[in-house]
């Protein structure tokens, strides 16, 4: 399989793991050792970055709450950034795609800080061993997409799910009509 670094992973409905049930993951590392990402739609509003990372709270995206971004390792802090279209790239910055890269955290931000489009901070990431991420997207737990450059930043984060299957080609954009809880259709 070709790598999927910077592609979206959007849970199907019949993923039912309450660590990813209708999350939008966006993947920052794809290889043969495996695969990371970050969930993009769960901020957590009861947890400020200004109340963890205060040289951050004023870099980030609306809403300025620190996002679960998985399982694996809960109590690590992850930077997404977007950087500038031109210019030079902020301090410590590693790029994952064209529009993407992850963001040291662990040092203040420096001034060139203020040089990025958007930026996000996530507690915890995604993780899958070599073959695992490959062994659930053919069991269908996950549809593989094209990510869009706001997708990390965008300002509704709860509808993310819907907004990225809605935008998607042939049937695949019904799923974002499936109801939370079929049962009771």
């Amino acid at each position: 399989m070709e790598s999927l670094t910077g592609k979206l992973l959007v849970a199907a409905p019949s993923l039912v793991d309450p660590n990813f049930r209708r999350t939008v993951v966006i993947i920052c590392r794809h290889n043969g050792d495996g695969a990371m990402g970050v969930v993009l739609n769960r901020p957590r509003p009861d947890v400020h970055v200004v109340d963890h990372l205060a040289g951050w709270a004023e870099h980030v995206s609306a809403p300025p709450c620190v996002f679960i971004g998985g399982p694996v390792e809960p109590t690590v802090g992850i930077g997404l950034g977007q950087p500038p279209p031109d210019g030079p790239e902020p301090t410590g910055f590693q790029r994952v795609t064209r529009d993407l890269g992850l963001v040291d955290l662990s040092q203040p931000p420096a001034g060139d800080a203020a040089l990025l489009a958007g930026c996000r901070i996530f507690a915890g990431y995604a993780g899958w061993s070599a073959g695992q991420l490959e062994d659930e997207i053919k069991e269908e737990a996950w549809f593989v997409v094209d990510s869009l450059p706001g997708d990390p930043f965008t300002p509704d984060p709860e509808g993310l799910w819907r907004a990225v299957l809605r935008r998607q080609p042939g049937k695949l954009a019904i799923f974002a009509y499936f109801p939370d809880d079929p049962s009771q259709n």
